[in-house]
């Protein structure tokens, strides 16, 4: 069976004037070899067909779809992608195999009531309501289909994988192809991964909207542009000389993520959280000869910055608090990230919950103060948290700061430098949170791009280096600052 589908190609291109290269051979062979393995088995197949861009894959699958018909004109095949316009691309090139190809002829009915780019009937003898080949997006309702195989031809796109919801949304609607397959049909995935927590990719992303890889189980053939010695793949029409010249035209990540086929962003983010370091090491509090100690792990702590960006329910911000420390050695330790939440059914007004939320906060984790960003809402926070560590009898500073200038060149300007030297450690709980998607994910370009946590970590970056200085209150918890001025830094005083 799989001489036969090598054949087929093989007439189909020598008839388009071509040669039938090498990974062209290698997609086909792995299509006729699970399908000929589904067929025997009686189970159908889950596979996945990643391949680099413009090696012909859609072609192939074309081809492939045109054949089956061939050995089985009673087949319905859906081929599914992002929108109806790459869709019924694919189908219109199913059938015009069918046309064009000389083994193929008579599957064209005498009469074709249905023979459109949207879905088409060969001639069959099978009596049914579903065509033989039928169009879909991924947005459309499916409900009361039925295909023995699915082709999911790029349900992966920038549109269908750059927000979290969107992903989340597409692997919902995904599932949905699982009440469309016949019990031993076959699906099959083709395309090339558009995020780093892509439905592709072999294990699940830091921060992915699930905890297992999507297409967990399915058969994979992945043929990258590059083999492991680092050639081409197909260096009759991808010299080293082109693919170097691709690669600095389309950016490294476009590049990995379209050629190399590496689940990645796709836009080259000016921010890369893989630079973070992360830690599991929790704050340690020691005191000792009329001395206190504030460490992680074996490191001592020498200083801290904590920075809240307020907001109110009703709004597109979040309310957000990073807290930072440092140690002699210019490291920064991102610990916790504060996402405050309010309960609108609670007796509180929503600016005391926060404030509640905020002093917790600074309770847990030994901070000596905090800066609140001002501007708008923020006007009279630090009065109402003041008074709400007063009355808990937490001993910490709070001083309000007005930004000015843009948030993007703000979070820019505190972040990429650090990033790039290596500095930046973040605890196992920010990955945990929502931070690390929105730190991938964010385009100064974008106004609605979420920026929140980044902002409040750019704030507590922003004011370091400083050293632990004096309370703003009667001391409810020793002061765990080093003695000792280092590298001739003063402290920093609330």
């Amino acid at each position: 069976m799989t001489e036969n589908f090598l054949v087929f190609t093989a007439l189909w291109n020598k008839r388009q004037g071509m040669q039938t290269p090498r990974p062209h051979r290698i997609i086909a062979q792995f299509l006729a070899q699970q399908w000929a393995s589904g067929q025997k088995s009686k189970t159908g197949g889950r596979l996945l067909l990643m391949a680099f861009r413009a090696c012909g894959k859609s072609t192939l699958t074309a081809l492939f779809a045109a054949w089956l018909l061939l050995q089985n004109p009673d087949l319905r095949i859906m081929v599914v992608a992002a929108d109806m316009v790459l869709a019924e691309k694919m189908v219109r090139n199913i059938r015009r195999v069918i046309e064009k190809h000389p083994l193929t002829a008579k599957l064209k009915p005498p009469q074709a009531q249905q023979w459109s780019a949207m879905q088409f009937t060969v001639q069959r003898n099978l009596i049914s309501r579903d065509p033989s080949v039928l169009a879909r997006s991924v947005q459309t309702n499916i409900t009361g289909s039925r295909a023995d195989i699915i082709i999911c031809d790029d349900v992966e796109v920038p549109g269908t994988s750059d927000t979290p919801i969107r992903r989340m949304d597409l692997r919902d609607r995904l599932r949905e192809l699982d009440y469309v397959l016949t019990p031993q049909g076959t699906i099959l995935f083709i395309g090339t991964p558009h995020s780093y927590d892509s439905i592709y990719a072999r294990t699940a992303a830091a921060g992915s909207v699930e905890n297992k890889p999507f297409l967990e189980g399915f058969t994979r053939l992945e043929l990258p542009l590059l083999n492991s010695a680092g050639e081409s793949v197909w260096p009759e029409r991808y010299p080293m000389t082109a693919i170097e010249a691709l690669r600095k035209k389309t950016g490294p990540n476009k590049f990995a993520s379209q050629m190399l086929l590496q689940a990645v962003s796709i836009t080259d983010a000016r921010l890369n959280p893989d630079l973070i370091k992360p830690y599991t090491d929790e704050l340690q509090y020691e005191e000792g000869n009329q001395q206190s100690r504030l460490s992680l792990g074996d490191v001592q702590l020498t200083g801290a910055s904590c920075w809240w960006d307020p907001a109110f329910s009703g709004v597109r911000d979040s309310s957000v608090v990073a807290l930072v420390f440092t140690d002699a050695n210019g490291n920064y330790y991102f610990h916790r990230v504060l996402y405050v939440r309010v309960n609108a059914e609670h007796a509180n007004a929503e600016a005391l919950q926060q404030c509640e939320q905020v002093a917790n906060f600074i309770a847990a984790n030994y901070v000596p103060g905090i800066k609140i960003e001002s501007n708008g809402v923020g006007q009279f926070l630090p009065g109402l948290l003041r008074q709400t560590l007063m009355q808990r009898g937490i001993a910490a500073a709070v001083q309000p700061v007005f930004s000015s200038g843009n948030k993007a060149a703000r979070i820019i300007s505190a972040l990429e430098a650090p990033l790039a030297a290596g500095v930046i450690h973040a605890h196992g709980s920010i990955w945990d949170s929502g931070f690390m998607t929105e730190m991938r994910e964010w385009n100064p370009a974008r106004r609605d791009a979420a920026d929140d946590a980044l902002d409040a970590l750019a704030g507590a970056i922003g004011e370091i280096p400083l050293r632990i200085g004096g309370m703003a209150a009667r001391a409810a918890r020793p002061n765990w600052k080093p003695q000792t001025i280092l590298n001739g830094e003063k402290p920093f005083h609330f």
